[in-house]
């Protein structure tokens, strides 16, 4: 679309129409480009736009996101800037270099709550100092499905108790610094084989399977006072077998709000994601979704501009003057952003919301984590190695921008090692190749759901046994190697404490 628009009839006009047309951009979270704020950003903060979400691409440092917002707040100051940082593989302030925490899988690995709730804790004061006041975490979901392909590492894990009680712990520490957080994928997306950023998942589950197993963590983040949840675009028959979650009044309204006694920020998941894009559009989606009970529009993974804010802020006025949405439903979703506007407002004020600077706790969590598995008398790591890492394609959640992998480490604490990356049906025979006669540290990414992968790792080990494995998704692969690692992650901390006990022994 493009970045200039004619003012429209509802720009304008009675007092009524003003506060219809404040309402409308009051439930948008765009996002946007570039890493200063756009003069049309400004301009409709001005005019009631109330939120706006940081992507990688608008982060160039710390100090950058600092100004950022700053700017951002002399607009408006009690504006909710998001973020979707949910660290460990999913990281938007550290989307070049790699998260300094590791992700939801590795702390339900350690299944520690106090270091949960310290890792929570040490990333909202670093968001908080940022200027960042919503993040779009943690994630819920119980990863009941290992082949999930978008949740994974994402997730605490596959026990449902584990998952709920580290939600909570999650949800404390991080609202204790002033960042409200946000709990996904409402009502969960831990058994999908689908990635609903590409088209709409389904779960197909019994609704007694669905209360007992899927909603547990969100009845834990809700108690623990997480003052925002995510749906999710995804089908579940057993709930609404016409609508997925996002636009469902039966998983919004009857089930979030009724059943569950919910009474905080609905935010919706991208909405240009394909689930709801490619089958709604995206300004009918964004009516269907305020309609079902959802208060707050996540838009903007993907490139947004002015034409896209207000294409769905007149879609709202018009739903609201045809009838289609009730105009008292689009008021009360933009009150509740207005009032957890407040509260981080308000927060951001209180002198006792301020946490001690933790800055080791994302690499003592890191290290505590890792799974050690050895082969016999396998002989320690001396000298430089070749790094072959086995490169699966990343989902759009991860992205593509952030390296992994602990070549970067191991070039660091072995001088002379070399990294490579391989990926397809000849990736083995090729790094086999590549490394020439030197030991090898081979590197994967949930192996167990890639037969390529797995292929490469047998022509490996068949040819060099000698060969460490150092898993860094989900660990449902057998352990395999002269030595393997498991991370449970592809953070940064996790490569650092990976390379660490490889060259340990």
């Amino acid at each position: 679309m493009t970045t200039t628009r004619a003012t429209t009839a509802s720009d304008h006009g009675s007092a009524a129409g003003d506060a219809l047309t404040r309402d409308a951009l009051a439930v948008l979270q765009p996002g946007f480009a570039g890493t200063t704020a756009p003069d049309w950003v400004l301009r409709r903060l001005g005019e009631g736009l109330a939120a706006v979400a940081l992507f990688g691409r608008n982060v160039a440092s710390p100090e950058q996101v600092t100004d950022l917002t700053a700017r951002l707040r002399a607009e408006r100051d009690d504006l909710l800037v998001a973020i979707d940082e949910e660290s460990g593989d999913v990281t938007r302030l550290e989307v070049r270099t790699g998260s300094s925490f590791p992700g939801n899988h590795a702390l339900g690995a350690v299944d520690d709550l106090e270091l949960t709730r310290s890792v929570a804790r040490e990333l909202g004061r670093r968001l908080a100092a940022c200027g960042v006041n919503l993040n779009w975490a943690p994630s819920a979901d119980v990863n009941a499905n290992p082949d999930n392909p978008v949740i994974g590492v994402r997730s605490f894990g596959a026990g449902t108790d584990l998952v709920a009680r580290h939600t909570a712990a999650y949800v404390q520490g991080l609202q204790s610094t002033g960042v409200a957080a946000c709990t996904k994928h409402f009502p969960g997306h831990g058994d999908t084989n689908v990635d609903s950023h590409h088209a709409v998942p389904h779960i197909d589950v019994d609704a007694d399977t669905l209360y007992a197993r899927e909603l547990a963590p969100f009845r834990a983040a809700i108690a623990a006072g997480t003052r925002a949840v995510m749906s999710a675009h995804i089908l579940v028959p057993a709930l609404d077998p016409q609508y997925p979650g996002t636009l469902s009044r039966r998983v919004l309204t009857e089930l979030l709000r009724g059943e569950l006694g919910y009474d905080g920020l609905i935010v919706t998941d991208g909405m240009e994601m394909r689930a709801i894009s490619g089958t709604y559009g995206l300004e009918h989606g964004v009516v269907l979704a305020i309609a079902a009970g959802a208060d707050a529009i996540c838009v903007g993974g993907g490139l947004c501009d002015e034409g896209t804010v207000l294409g769905l802020r007149d879609s709202l006025v018009a739903a609201v003057r045809s009838g289609e949405l009730p105009e008292e439903r689009l008021a009360d979703a933009a009150a509740r952003v207005r009032q957890l506007a407040r509260w981080t407002a308000e927060a951001r004020r209180d002198p006792q919301v301020v946490a001690e600077p933790a800055p080791e706790i994302g690499l003592v969590a890191a290290r505590r984590a890792l799974s050690v598995t050895r082969a016999g008398d396998a002989a320690p790591v001396t000298g430089p190695v070749y790094v072959a890492t086995f490169n699966p394609a990343a989902n759009i959640a991860v992205g593509d921008e952030t390296p992994w992998g602990v070549g970067a480490e191991l070039e660091r604490l072995l001088p002379g090692t070399a990294t490579g990356f391989f990926t397809g049906a000849d990736a083995g025979g090729a790094a086999l190749a590549a490394a020439d006669g030197r030991r090898i540290v081979a590197v994967v990414r949930d192996e167990h759901r890639h037969d390529w992968m797995r292929a490469a790792l047998d022509v490996l080990l068949a040819a060099r046994p000698d060969t460490v494995v150092v898993e860094m998704g989900v660990p449902q692969a057998p352990p395999r190697g002269a030595l393997h690692l498991a991370t449970h992650g592809a953070a940064r901390v996790c490569a650092v404490a990976a390379a660490e006990r490889v060259v340990a022994g």
